[in-house]
């Protein structure tokens, strides 16, 4: 009963969650490039993931018991979901805008649908894959611009390498989202993401360790990398959980088309950032595609 009304419904409940997770993934970028201001990046997936799973020990039955044969997977998880896309990240914006870093990352549901397509060997209805082809789009008309722009500087804002990482964290987050699933059918998302972001701490610590002599403990900095923790990865990713878990995998991505319209007008607010005239047009396009996308579909992957 519960999948067949989660594949039904995309109400006001659920455009909350998407609204919430758009603000405060999008903002996410804009912190990552504070907190790499004087961190050094190998900080930045320690002090995020150990934050947000201190801050998920506070939910109700979030500190109840996991069984042991359900660690492995959750040290995958820990690895592939957490520690690796959260540290590709803050090197990616060493040489990339946190503005592109967000649109980057707009690709999101284009990449799950493809990885969540192989990974059950189901492919989207048309009318979905058509809704995520033009969100497509939109990101194309969003980064083309910016990427061709140059800094006040004359300095390009985007390099490959740093696109390279930008992408390999987000295959890192479709891959993670597929591998959670089995376990977000029988836990709640703080009892298990807790556990996934107390091992992304464990993985990266010995990152970590060499980045404190290389790093200089600015409180605006650190401010940063907690408030990416708490908000960022403990309460969005509870956030997400709850909004997977009631409209399967396409539709929990919605956030993401949103992502980069935040990211870029906070890049710009704060940091200076260039947002180029026909950026505009590809928010519209992303705005439409995201609707489109919330309608209901037989053919979506829900929890099992």
């Amino acid at each position: 009963m519960r999948s067949h009304l989660a594949a039904k419904r995309f109400g006001p409940q659920e455009w909350t969650l998407s609204i919430l997770l758009s603000l405060t993934w999008g903002s996410s970028f804009l912190l990552i490039a504070i907190a790499i201001d004087h961190l050094d990046t190998a900080l930045v997936p320690f002090g995020r993931a150990l934050a947000g799973g201190v801050a998920l020990g506070f939910f109700p039955g979030a500190r109840e018991r996991i069984p042991i044969q359900h660690w492995p997977r959750i040290g995958l998880l820990g690895l592939v979901w957490m520690a690796l896309p959260f540290w590709l990240f803050p090197l990616a914006e060493r040489t990339v805008t946190s503005g592109i870093a967000g649109m980057v990352n707009g690709s999101l549901p284009v990449i799950m649908a493809c990885v969540t397509a192989l990974w059950v060997r189901r492919l989207p209805s048309i009318q979905r894959a058509g809704a995520i082809g033009l969100g497509l789009i939109g990101i194309v008309t969003l980064t083309i611009p910016a990427v061709r722009t140059s800094a006040p500087s004359g300095e390009p804002i985007a390099d490959i390498t740093g696109m390279t990482y930008l992408f390999l964290a987000v295959l890192c987050y479709a891959v993670g989202a597929n591998l959670a699933r089995p376990l977000q059918a029988l836990y709640s998302p703080a009892r298990l993401l807790m556990r996934v972001q107390l091992a992304a701490a464990l993985i990266s610590l010995p990152l970590a360790v060499p980045g404190l002599a290389r790093s200089r403990f600015d409180v605006g900095s650190v401010l940063a990398v907690v408030t990416l923790g708490v908000v960022g990865t403990g309460l969005a990713f509870v956030m997400f959980g709850t909004l997977l878990e009631r409209t399967g995998i396409a539709r929990a991505m919605i956030p993401t088309y949103f992502t980069p319209i935040v990211g870029l007008m906070l890049g710009a607010l704060f940091r200076g950032e260039h947002i180029a005239a026909i950026s505009v047009i590809g928010m519209c396009i992303v705005i439409v595609s995201a609707w489109l996308t919330s309608k209901p579909d037989d053919r979506d992957v829900m929890l099992k």
